[in-house]
């Protein structure tokens, strides 16, 4: 196990990933099971918010009870897959502020090439959560973080469901402050930069594309 990378074992997560990593899993399946998964990675990768105390009433006396502190965090979805965590995390935490990148991957060279970016203000004060359900080559993701950086983010997470060997190591060495969640560290990439075994490519399961 890496310092840096933190692989979620719980027996749910790894039950439906493998769900979806199936050939004969159809697109509204997958889409539910990946909405599914991003809660319960969800759980994992906001372990560590910070906490106040405030005063409420409950039905029988007032109490000093926990609530989160601070400014609300920020999800910002890696588009276009991304957008598939994003949904479920949304829905266990509907305050969140939400942000994105627009990045596409040259085939050919395999580097990131932007399209959009758009995110909340006061990003230095927000803990922000950057979700992308595949880390291959690591190039989009470090370029997406980088873009963070740059508008303001220091505190920042990247969650995703499989990543590569290769990709974390590019992580690692562009973002070394940056924390990995994920669901599965898989074996390898391919010659054209798949996730090996992986699941194919996520944004064509999740939408019916090719």
């Amino acid at each position: 196990m890496m310092d840096h990378l933190t692989v979620v074992d719980h027996p749910l997560v790894q039950h439906k990933l493998t769900l979806m990593r199936r050939t004969d899993t159809s697109t509204g399946e997958f889409r539910r099971l990946l909405r599914e998964i991003s809660q319960l990675l969800a759980y994992e990768v906001t372990r560590e918010l910070p906490m106040e105390m405030r005063q409420i009433d409950t039905p029988m006396q007032k109490m000093d009870a926990p609530m989160l502190a601070g400014r609300k965090l920020a999800l910002v979805s890696i588009l276009r897959a991304g957008n598939g965590l994003l949904d479920g995390m949304l829905e266990l935490i509907p305050s969140a502020r939400v942000g994105f990148v627009g990045l596409y991957r040259d085939e050919e060279t395999l580097e990131p090439v932007q399209y959009y970016f758009k995110v909340p203000p006061e990003m230095d004060e927000r803990l922000v959560i950057a979700v992308d359900p595949m880390l291959a080559t690591g190039n989009s993701s470090a370029a997406a973080i980088d873009l963070l950086k740059e508008s303001g983010a220091k505190n920042i997470l990247f969650l995703c469901l499989l990543a590569a060997p290769e990709g974390v190591a590019r992580m690692k060495e562009a973002h070394p402050d940056v924390p990995i969640v994920t669901a599965s560290l898989d074996e390898r990439l391919n010659e054209k930069g798949y996730i090996m075994p992986g699941l194919g490519d996520a944004g064509d399961r999740m939408f019916g594309t090719k």
